[in-house]
């Protein structure tokens, strides 16, 4: 768009790459653009031909405050526009632990540069709403309560480049994904394409992680989730308390919420089975001593410690008991989920919204995430994070995962 009025008084050249075109980040640049006010003209394009061939955008803006062009190179940035002459990072110090500079430039979940001495520097562990802390060369996301006193962290949005991930070209190759919401007449599907992503992401030696509630157990889900960890499909289990209170409770009673598993009907006295759980864990010495013991012989879990794949519950006000090994403390949660997420591929989020979103705002972008749960109003939720990175699907977690665990280790 080129006006024939006078310019606006503040001016920038900002460009852009990928498939802009495919993932309708072109048309989002030049939306945001106008939304501040704005004007634009498009100085080059570049269409990309091929798959492997990415667009390319030159674009001057035009504001008419400095307080709307600030506003525009923030939502600019991160859809990708880098301002041209951007030069270096600029960088503050942080006075006092946990107190970032009042500038500070918030991270997305996307890849992200930093140019530091003229060259741009990989950002690493990516995540969402941290600081980039720079030092010795290197840019790292940290948590607002990781700063330390004399931490150097960037400011503004100046030597920032933010690469979104772009919607999948090849649209052949998982047909589900370019759905968005899958609906339940396209489980089988979501599930045979699923177990495709597990099978290459372990081929690329990344890990399968499954975020699970107690809905996996209630659903009869819990035999096939222990079948996955037991084969080597599943590299690291997240969850709260109640999976694991419930998946004890279906292993030593035969119930879930005292309701019997095989026939669906109430279990007389059948309220208290969860605490008996809880109670006989606590006799053992812990899920592990359990184990060990012959106490626990079955169940998602048993499977977790005879494979060695790590497990972690975090707590809640609402939890009972709570098990040994709940985590409690907020904090330390969340540092144990995030190292069981180091070096995943794929993640498998399985009927649990509180602990789907929080890994969701843990993950960098180009982790695929998968929320399957009977409830769309869960699915959209987790979806809503990226053209690419999570596909919903709306069908019962026990189904899905029977059907998933038939497709990966066929009997």
């Amino acid at each position: 768009m080129e006006s024939t009025s006078q310019a606006l008084p503040f001016q920038e050249l900002v460009a852009a790459e990928g498939h802009l075109i495919d993932s309708h980040i072109m048309e989002r640049i030049f939306d945001t653009v106008v939304e501040f006010g704005g004007r634009f003209e498009v100085e080059e394009f570049h269409i990309g031909r091929t798959n492997a061939d990415p667009s390319r955008l030159r674009l001057k803006v035009e504001a008419p405050t400095r307080e709307a062009m600030e506003k525009m190179l923030s939502a600019l940035l991160g859809l990708g526009c880098t301002p041209v002459e951007a030069g270096d990072a600029e960088t503050e110090l942080v006075e006092a632990d946990r107190c970032a500079p009042e500038n500070f430039y918030s991270t997305t979940n996307h890849r992200t540069y930093v140019r530091l001495g003229g060259e741009w520097i990989l950002v690493e562990n990516q995540r969402m709403d941290a600081m980039i802390v720079v030092a010795d060369g290197r840019a790292i996301c940290r948590r607002l309560r990781d700063l330390k006193a004399g931490d150097r962290v960037v400011v503004g949005m100046r030597g920032i480049r933010v690469v979104p991930e772009f919607k999948e070209r090849d649209r052949l190759a998982f047909a589900f994904m370019s759905n968005g919401i899958s609906s339940e007449r396209q489980v089988e599907t979501a599930v045979r394409e699923t177990a495709q992503l597990v099978r290459q992401t372990l081929a690329r030696g990344e890990k399968v992680v499954a975020v699970a509630g107690p809905v996996v157990v209630h659903t009869g889900g819990g035999p096939a989730l222990a079948r996955l960890i037991r084969a080597g499909y599943i590299q690291a289990v997240l969850s709260g308390n109640a999976l694991g209170v419930h998946d004890v409770e279906a292993a030593l009673y035969g119930t879930s919420l005292g309701v019997r598993l095989s026939d669906g009907r109430q279990e007389e006295h059948g309220h208290r089975n969860h605490m008996r759980a809880i109670n006989a864990v606590y006799r053992a010495g812990g899920i592990r001593r359990a184990v060990e013991t012959g106490r626990l012989r079955s169940g998602i879990l048993y499977e977790c410690v005879r494979a060695g794949v790590p497990f972690v519950l975090g707590g809640s006000l609402r939890d009972d008991g709570p098990l040994p090994e709940t985590i409690t403390d907020m904090n330390e949660a969340q540092d144990a989920y995030a190292a069981a997420l180091r070096g995943a591929g794929l993640v498998l989020c399985l009927g649990s919204m509180l602990h789907s979103i929080a890994v969701g705002n843990m993950l960098p972008s180009w982790v695929k995430l998968i929320c399957v749960d009977i409830n769309p109003a869960v699915v959209t939720k987790v979806s809503d994070r990226g053209t690419g990175q999570a596909i919903g699907v709306v069908t019962d977690v026990g189904l899905f995962l029977e059907q998933l665990a038939r497709a990966l280790v066929p009997a």
